[in-house]
C-alpha cells in the first residue's frame, strides 16, 4: 500500500468521527461508562470479525504486552473524557475543543527526532486557542446557573485532545504492530469500560428505538471502522497531510449537530470554527514548509 492511499484511508475516519457528536447525544440517558462498553464492544466484534475472515489472529501472537496496554489506555481514557465533556457541557463547544487534537498532532509531531518547531506552528497555536477561548466565553455566557459544570466540561474535551494526540503519535512510533490488534485495543476498552459502569454509574438504556441505532451506529463507525482505517493512516500515510486533513473534523461535526437540531449555527460559533481550522492549517502549513526546505 502507498502512502497516498493509506494517508486517503486514514482520512476515511476523520468523515466518521464527524458523527460522533451526534450520536452521542442520541444516545442519552446512556452514562459514559456503560456507552462505551456497548459501543467498543461492537467496534471490537467488527475486528474480530475481520481477523477471523482475513486469517490475522497468528500476527496478534507477537504483539507486545506493552501495546496493547498504550492501545488500551488511549482508546479508553480519550472516549471517556470525550464522552464526559459532552455531558458536562454543550455539544457543539466542546466538540470544538476536543477537535483540538489536528493541531496537536502537528505541533507535537514538529518535536519528534528529525524535526523542527517552527514560528508558524507556535502561530497557529496561538489562533486555535483564541478560537477555543471564544468558545469557552460564549458558553459561559449561555449557561444558567451551570457556569462551572461548562467550564469543567470544556477542560475535559482539552484533556481529550491532548490524549488522542498521544495516542496518534506513538500509533507512529508501533508501525509494526498489525493493525488487526486494534479489535484487542477495543474490546479491552470494553471490558474496562464495563467494570468502571458497574462500581461507578447507574445503568440506563438507550430511549426508544433511534437511541439503539445510536449505539450501533457509534459501535460500526466512529467507535468501530473508524479505528481501523485511522490506524492504517498513522502508520502508511503522511501524518502532516493527514493531520491538515483532520482540520475538516470539527466543521463537519458542528454542521451534523446543528443539521440534526441539536445546536444552533450563530456567528460566535463560526468564528471560533473559522479560527481553529486556520490556526491549524497555518501550523500544518510551516511543517509543509520545511519539508521544501
Amino acid at each position: 500500500m502507498n502512502k497516498s492511499k493509506a494517508t486517503l484511508i486514514g482520512f476515511s475516519a476523520v468523515v466518521l468521527w464527524a458523527l460522533l457528536a451526534l450520536f452521542t447525544v442520541a444516545s442519552a440517558p446512556v452514562p459514559p461508562f456503560q456507552l462505551s462498553a456497548l459501543s467498543f464492544g461492537i467496534g471490537g466484534l467488527v475486528g474480530v470479525v475481520w481477523l477471523f475472515l482475513s486469517g490475522g489472529f497468528g500476527k496478534l501472537r507477537r504483539v507486545p504486552l506493552s501495546a496493547y496496554a498504550f492501545g488500551t489506555a488511549g482508546l479508553f481514557g480519550y472516549h471517556f473524557l470525550y464522552f464526559t465533556a459532552l455531558r458536562m457541557a454543550p455539544a457543539a463547544e466542546a466538540g470544538l475543543i476536543s477537535y483540538l487534537w489536528p493541531l496537536f498532532i502537528v505541533l507535537f509531531s514538529g518535536l519528534m527526532p528529525g524535526e523542527t518547531l517552527r514560528r508558524g506552528h507556535v502561530a497557529g497555536a496561538v489562533v486555535a486557542f483564541l478560537g477555543a477561548a471564544l468558545i469557552v466565553a460564549s458558553g459561559v455566557g449561555a449557561v444558567s446557573g451551570a457556569v462551572s459544570g461548562a467550564l469543567a466540561g470544556y477542560g475535559v474535551a482539552f484533556l481529550a485532545a491532548l490524549t488522542w494526540a498521544g495516542y496518534s503519535l506513538g500509533s507512529r512510533w508501533m508501525k509494526g504492530v498489525p493493525t488487526g490488534a486494534v479489535a484487542i485495543f477495543c474490546l479491552a476498552t470494553a471490558l474496562l469500560s464495563a467494570l468502571a459502569h458497574l462500581a461507578l454509574e447507574t445503568p440506563a438504556w438507550p430511549q426508544g428505538t433511534m437511541g439503539w441505532l445510536a449505539v450501533l451506529g457509534l459501535g460500526l463507525g466512529p467507535v468501530g471502522l473508524a479505528f481501523y482505517t485511522w490506524d492504517i493512516g498513522v502508520k502508511r500515510g503522511d501524518i502532516q497531510i493527514l493531520g491538515t486533513a483532520s482540520y475538516a473534523a470539527p466543521l463537519l461535526s458542528t454542521l451534523a449537530l446543528v443539521g440534526a437540531g441539536l445546536a444552533s449555527a450563530n456567528l460566535t460559533l463560526a468564528l471560533a470554527a473559522l479560527l481553529i481550522t486556520g490556526g491549524a492549517a497555518l501550523a500544518a502549513r510551516a511543517g509543509r514548509a520545511r519539508e521544501k526546505a
